[in-house]
């Protein structure tokens, strides 16, 4: 009797260790995005065996999910007099360096010191975007593994990672006050705190990871891609490794309307009873390319997990197709100079546009000049252009519908700025110069005169005179003085020239000429 006992033991038994070494629960893998930190008590007041036992708990809790950056990510963060983060949220991600990393963990000892950890928590590995922190924009949990024995003043902290966003659930082994602990999790409390003996902590491993998923799992769905007729509905394949399939159902937003009930078609309530399309995909399935859309229209489209071993929730998203005529959406320009213009312009169809017709004219009353380009082609060099003048560019996108979309832009010429030609100086006296220069040109305004003494301290000073000057005299210069010469245009100083005053007893010209 007592051997047959033995053996139906060892039937019960034996199913859930080759279970939680085998593989994982069906529906688990992909299913989750957020980060998930483990605070875990291993002071003087846990023995090597409850460190252990909760260790091997940890490490069946988490077999099952799928790791890395867009999934899930996990950190430990140990308990003890001086608090330290064994590994944070980017240090594993393949289940077996994660499991070998839980195996090879070792207490810390000494004081509980649960307050300093959860400000090591708070302030760097749950922060986001912190160096080596958690994920921005992506669930964050905190679970706390405990014996309850003197765990120092949590509730405050914990009310500020609750505060932050940052999802709380507790495990205590111990005899932990219930009161205090109730207050600590996220509610309901129901669901994220659990009292179990060091023991049987194998009874709650389901009911917590379910708990740990609801938070964290991907719902989402999203749209990329979309163009004037299509677009591609993205998931994440949370019936990887189960029976069943997808279904996608997508119509436009319309007031009213009714479908013809045929194969693959039919009438949707959310959408005013418009007529959807229905369209089914395989349980490894993560995309599907949608075609035959209205341009320039608001869809709505649901996607529904079937399976008859979990139930999930139904997503849905709304985009809008891209109008059918949309080149040229922008026009820019670069490249300017006194008698050229780039002009760029995009984007770019090349399935549903036949060329690209450019007209420019000087404003107000220019002669107008065209060109054609390309439908391959985002951008042309306008030449042969009046300087500093202002004209008015149009592209025009010639499309194979007959259809045809323009943008106009203003673009303007740079101004010819010639340099200053000549500039001498002429020695009148010990602080005296004559100063000489060449230099008329169209559009000058004037010229500006500077200068200034070789002494660090010396004061810099300027002057300016009208466009019929060609000279001057400075007088009062401080010794090698330098002086420069540039001309003044509307919009621009052109390049000037200097030369130095080299005062000596007799009268003597100088100068530089370019």
């Amino acid at each position: 009797m007592e051997s047959h006992l033995l053996t139906l033991l060892l039937v019960c038994l034996l199913p859930r260790t080759v279970y939680a070494q085998a593989g994982a629960p069906e529906g688990v893998l992909n299913c989750c995005e957020g980060d998930v930190l483990f605070l875990l008590d291993s002071s003087g007041s846990v023995s090597s065996y409850e460190h252990s036992r909760m260790l091997d708990f940890l490490s069946e809790l988490l077999l099952p999910f799928s790791l890395g950056e867009d999934q899930v990510r996990i950190g430990l963060l140990q308990v003890g007099t001086k608090p330290r983060l064994e590994f944070g949220f980017d240090t594993y991600r393949t289940q077996s360096s994660l499991q070998a990393a839980l195996k090879a963990t070792k207490p810390l000892r000494g004081d509980t010191n649960t307050v300093q950890a959860l400000k090591i928590a708070k302030d760097g590995v749950l922060r986001p975007g912190s160096a080596d922190g958690a994920r921005p924009g992506l669930p964050r949990v905190l679970v706390w593994l405990t014996d309850g024995v003197k765990p120092g003043d949590v509730i405050g902290p914990m009310a500020e990672l609750r505060g932050e966003g940052v999802a709380v659930l507790v495990v205590s082994t111990g005899h932990s006050n219930y009161q205090v602990l109730r207050q600590v999790v996220s509610p309901p409390a129901e669901n994220h705190l659990y009292f179990v003996d060091i023991d049987d902590m194998s009874i709650i491993v389901e009911d917590l990871r379910d708990a740990i998923i609801e938070i964290i799992r991907a719902e989402h769905m999203t749209v990329r891609e979309v163009s004037s007729s299509a677009a591609t509905l993205q998931w994440r394949p949370v019936l990887s490794g189960m029976r069943g399939y997808y279904e996608i159902r997508f119509s436009p937003i319309l007031s009213g309307g009714t479908g013809n009930g045929g194969s693959g078609t039919g009438t949707s309530p959310s959408t005013g009873g418009s007529q959807y399309q229905r369209l089914v995909q395989s349980s490894d399935s993560n995309a599907i390319r949608l075609t035959g859309l209205t341009p320039d229209t608001v869809y709505t489209a649901t996607l529904t997990p079937e399976s008859n071993e979990q139930a999930f929730n139904t997503l849905s998203v709304t985009f809008t197709t891209q109008s059918e005529v949309q080149s040229p959406s922008v026009v820019t320009v670069s490249e300017s100079g006194p008698t050229s213009v780039r002009v760029s312009w995009g984007p770019l169809q090349p399935e549903i546009v036949t060329s690209y017709y450019i007209e420019y004219s000087a404003l107000p009353t220019g002669k107008l000049q065209t060109a054609t380009v390309d439908k391959r082609q985002n951008s042309t060099l306008l030449k042969n252009l009046q300087t500093d003048t202002t004209y008015l560019v149009t592209v025009s996108a010639r499309h194979s519908s007959g259809k045809e979309k323009a943008m106009s832009v203003k673009v303007c010429t740079q101004e010819v700025t010639p340099a200053l030609a000549d500039l001498q100086l002429t020695t009148v006296d010990s602080h005296s110069v004559q100063v000489d220069w060449r230099g008329s040109f169209d559009g000058l305004k004037g010229y500006w005169l500077t200068w200034e003494g070789e002494e660090r301290v010396a004061q810099r000073s300027s002057l300016y005179l009208p466009p019929n000057s060609q000279s001057t005299r400075l007088t009062n210069l401080p010794p090698s003085a330098r002086v420069c010469v540039s001309p003044i245009y509307k919009t621009a100083r052109g390049e000037g020239l200097c030369c130095t005053a080299k005062f000596a007893s007799d009268a003597s010209t100088y100068g530089f000429q370019s």
